[in-house]
């Protein structure tokens, strides 16, 4: 994503924005690090009212999400979880199968669907890994919370532009 940041001065008022947060169940204890980081980093923008749903793993998250977006209660919906090879050679395919969904739930839906849905190449459950990719998804975390203000400041001047 390694998008600039926002100032939070942007001018734009967030407080009712309403976000959904998908997450999935494996290996939490990484995973769960981005919705710490997106939360801390969206609260600077008066953004408080996030739901979280917790799914059992990133294959979860495209029905998730367009169940929630069917709503109509959600400015946008994160999604966050990590595949990695467990020795089967299937997190390709899985990986693919989950973001092409996402996509298409937010093209069907017209409610942005961002992803912290991460694939990395080599993971290994050793602590070198664990507290490795623990650091990357606060990293991502807050790149999902830039995404999401980037987004909402685009929706906010196209509703503006066709309210003029």
């Amino acid at each position: 994503m390694n998008q600039p940041q926002i100032a939070p001065q942007t001018g734009g008022d967030f407080s009712k924005a309403r976000i959904a947060y998908i997450e999935a169940g494996w290996h939490n204890d990484i995973v769960s690090q981005a919705r710490v980081a997106f939360t801390e980093k969206v609260a600077e923008y008066g953004i408080t009212a996030i739901d979280v749903y917790d799914v059992p793993g990133s294959l979860e998250i495209p029905l998730q999400a367009k169940l929630l977006a069917k709503t109509g209660r959600y400015d946008v919906i994160i999604a966050c979880g990590l595949i990695v090879d467990g020795g089967i050679y299937r997190h390709d395919f899985v990986a693919s199968t989950v973001l092409d969904a996402m996509m298409q739930v937010s093209l069907d839906s017209e409610v942005p669907v961002l992803s912290v849905v991460l694939t990395p190449h080599h993971f290994h459950e050793h602590d070198e890994h664990h507290g490795y990719f623990k650091t990357h998804f606060l990293k991502k975390g807050e790149e999902a919370a830039n995404a999401c203000i980037k987004t909402l400041i685009n929706m906010q001047r196209l509703n503006q532009s066709s309210q003029a």
